[in-house]
């Protein structure tokens, strides 16, 4: 069965009245009873106090006489009162009801004894010439007690009933506007995504109707974002595909081994570069800062550096690029090892592409105001201050030269997209800085706040990183 609020809600409300009915009946049962206690108390006093005086002013008569008993056969009336007088040498000398086995008792004032099986109340009134006592049965005070508390529960129970009428009259009516929301979500489409109108909701219900409205103005920023990602993504997929086939052709063609080589060689790279493509749009996937991140693990920042930069060394070399790491003491975070190591890779990447011949590329880590950093430092032309912000968006392209002959300079515009994204899953920060000798780039990755690195550091070149290898 479905929960329902309304149902839950109406269900303690109806229990708390029937309650506070049962509660307030139980209250005037014991504040009757009290009361009743009070006045026939006092009334037995008054009885057994007037019994006394009368017994006291005609004493000689009635010690001449025999004691006065009357026979009882009637049923026994649990509200009356029953009198009994002892002499003062204990003789019972009167007692209005002999079925009730009375006790003699000397001490003056009320007691509560059990007597044949029932609860009594005795007022006890002593004189000169003996003992008065006034009994009465505690049952007839409980059941007048409880009539009492019996005749308004029914007044109570009622109450209850139409409160509870009440509120469910007030709860779908104060529940409407929900209703109405929900069929209005229920009628929109998959792309109908336009806010929920807030003008006719109560104040109860706005945070949540806000909520929904949050939610589906992030559906909505993400899907446009998907559309135009796979619209960008399929232009961009049309130029190399496009190339690979006008390669092929140019490779059908070939007069002879020296044509068939170069086209071959450049079919080669123009699949090494659609593979880049597909491989960077599926890290721009995987890299989706609202999406799951893997379970975090210590990650020691140098041994990162060590691990990714060392595939890169061969590259390097071959393009005459001095390609080393500054690594300044230990340096560790809490994170994602493989998406961080992707993150170096493409910087490391745009810094060999953009950084010319005999130029140089220093990787490395620093400690900024206790925040672990990670840095790639090139000596190429950088970036200008009014692309800045720019390139972190996908398939942007700046005006930047560089590389070397041979090289391709041009990258699939994804690769800064994908540092931002990983860091901003690891709460890191990204500023692209000037480089402060000559011309060039650097990009810092602050992560947030760590304990302090110790010990010191130096620059190597990839080989030196792993001298037992």
């Amino acid at each position: 069965m479905t929960r329902s609020i309304e149902r839950e809600l109406l269900a303690w409300i109806v229990g708390t009245l029937l309650l506070g009915s049962a509660l307030v009946a139980m209250t005037t049962y014991v504040v009757t009873l009290d009361e009743m206690n009070e006045v026939f108390d006092n009334d037995l006093r008054n009885v057994a106090t007037g019994v006394a005086t009368y017994h006291r002013s005609n004493a000689p008569h009635v010690q001449a006489h025999a004691p006065v008993l009357i026979e009882r056969h009637d049923e026994p009336d649990d509200t009356e009162i029953a009198t009994f007088a002892w002499d003062a040498a204990g003789r019972l000398i009167y007692s209005s009801d002999p079925r009730v086995p009375i006790t003699f008792e000397r001490k003056e004032g009320l007691s509560h004894p059990r007597l044949g099986g029932e609860d009594w109340i005795v007022y006890t009134a002593v004189h000169d010439n003996g003992i008065v006592q006034a009994a009465q049965r505690r049952a007839s005070r409980r059941e007048m007690a409880g009539e009492s508390a019996a005749k308004i529960l029914p007044f109570l129970v009622a109450m209850a009933l139409i409160v509870a009428g009440l509120l469910i009259y007030g709860l779908r009516r104060g529940l409407r506007p929900l209703d109405a929301a929900a069929r209005d979500i229920a009628g929109r489409s998959a792309r109908s995504l336009d806010a929920i109108d807030t003008s006719a909701v109560p104040a109860e219900l706005l945070p949540m109707v806000r909520a929904i409205n949050s939610l589906m103005a992030k559906l909505d920023q993400s899907f446009r974002a998907q559309r135009e990602f796979l619209g960008d993504a399929a232009h961009e997929l049309r130029t190399p595909i496009a190339a690979l086939r006008l390669q092929l052709t140019l490779l059908e063609r070939s007069a002879d081994e020296l044509e068939r080589t170069a086209a071959t060689g450049a079919l080669k790279l123009g699949v090494v570069r659609a593979q880049r493509l597909i491989e960077q749009l599926l890290a721009v996937a995987r890299t989706d800062p609202a999406g799951p991140l893997d379970p975090l693990s210590p990650v020691d920042l140098d041994e990162l550096v060590r691990t990714v930069l060392e595939p890169f060394a061969a590259k390097a070399e071959s393009a005459h690029i001095d390609l080393g790491a500054e690594l300044h003491g230990p340096a560790a975070v809490l994170g994602d090892a493989g998406q961080l190591a992707m993150l170096l890779d493409n910087l490391i990447e745009n810094a060999l592409r953009h950084t010319p011949e005999g130029g140089v590329i220093d990787v490395g880590t620093v400690t900024e105001d206790g925040c672990p950093t990670l840095f790639v430092r090139d000596s190429g032309p950088g970036i200008p201050a009014m692309d800045r912000e720019r390139v972190f968006g996908r398939f942007f392209r700046g005006d930047v030269g560089g590389g070397g002959p041979g090289r391709e300079n041009v990258g699939s515009g994804l690769g800064l997209v994908i540092v931002k994204a990983i860091a901003e899953r690891h709460r890191a920060s990204v500023r692209l800085l000037d480089r402060a000798q000559g011309p060039g780039l650097e990009v810092r990755i602050r992560f947030p706040l760590s304990g302090p690195a110790s010990g010191g550091g130096g620059r190597a070149r990839p080989a030196d990183l792993h001298p037992d290898s």
